[in-house]
């Protein structure tokens, strides 16, 4: 495995990232084991979930899986750099339809980084992320919430995610009028179908020093290899037809690599020097025994050239619309 500081930060983590999201909805307790096991025998150590994953009203289901697992011991919560998120809701069913069961108030935040540790079965979390930003709380209040749980020792450190380039600049600028070490991630939606990061968020994390972890990274299964895929009987559920003529292109590109379309756009991902760690969230240990190939990949400036004409990218704002 490769590792890679986060951010501008002296935390080592791996350049992929095990998401979680299936754990409980589409992977069972007893897979999510294995892929967590067979995560931590690659050196995958840089793991990301989320309060709200399992998509269960206020119970955390997949931050409970990873707490059963942890709870098994063996050195399995030493090993990893946990993530997780705070941003939305979390009301139950005795407290249904109560404000400040979600967003980002110094109330919330204690809560959720209390109800998140209970429910991991640990008693600190390596980065907590703003999973949205929230457009009615002051960053004094934020910070001043973040302040208390580091001097509490609950978390180590901040990240965001779905951060615009001008909410990573006020934040930044707010952390450093406090002496705080601020954000050092932005979670964010970016693939070879997504580029609408490369305008803002991707320069304001160069220059805040931020680590870019990439959400989605295979927009959603349509650069895994998906007409392939269906030319094999094995349907989807996304609508091809408004990408096929890109796609027959991209998939043309990777079999002239000899190299999977999955892991293509995973090496292209990583190429980006911003870039941390893609989140991969496999279904099955073959999923993730599947994507540490991409870590071998080196695409040529050719290769570049050609992925840019067929998923044309943005140059930095405002030089892309402006002059």
């Amino acid at each position: 495995m490769q590792y890679t500081n986060l951010g501008r930060s002296g935390l080592k983590v791996s350049r992929l990232c095990l998401g979680t999201m299936n754990f409980g909805p589409q992977t069972t307790e007893e897979d999510s084991y294995k892929i967590m096991d067979r995560a931590l025998e690659h050196g995958i150590n840089f793991w990301d979930t989320a309060d709200v994953y399992g998509w269960k009203q206020g119970e955390g289901v997949t931050e409970q899986i990873i707490g059963r697992y942890f709870e098994q011991g063996g050195g399995r919560r030493e090993k990893v750099v946990l993530a997780t998120k705070v941003f939305g809701g979390m009301s139950t069913a005795d407290n249904k339809d109560w404000p400040n069961t979600n967003r980002l108030s110094a109330l919330h935040i204690r809560k959720a980084c209390d109800d998140s540790l209970k429910r991991m079965k640990t008693d600190y979390i390596d980065l907590y992320q703003m999973h949205h930003v929230d457009r009615e709380t002051p960053w004094e209040e934020i910070y001043q919430a973040f302040e208390v749980l580091v001097q509490q020792g609950k978390v180590l450190y901040f990240g965001s995610s779905n951060f615009a380039g001008w909410h990573i600049a006020q934040a930044s600028e707010a952390a450093k009028s406090r002496n705080f070490l601020g954000l050092l991630s932005e979670q964010t939606h970016y693939n070879l179908n997504v580029r609408k990061p490369e305008l803002e968020v991707i320069p304001a994390c160069k220059h805040y020093g931020l680590g870019l972890i990439p959400w989605s990274p295979l927009a959603g299964g349509l650069l895994g290899g998906i007409l392939q895929k269906a030319k094999e009987g094995r349907r989807s559920g996304i609508d091809i037809e408004p990408h096929r003529a890109k796609l027959e292109a991209y998939e043309g590109l990777c079999a002239e690599l000899g190299e999977k379309p999955a892991d293509v756009a995973l090496a292209w991902l990583l190429s980006n020097k911003v870039v941390t760690a893609p989140i991969i969230g496999p279904r099955t240990i073959e999923q993730l025994d599947g994507s540490l190939r991409a870590l071998e990949i080196t695409l040529s400036e050719e290769t570049h050239k050609k992925l840019n004409e067929i998923f044309p990218g943005y140059r930095t704002a405002p030089e892309d619309y402006a002059w």
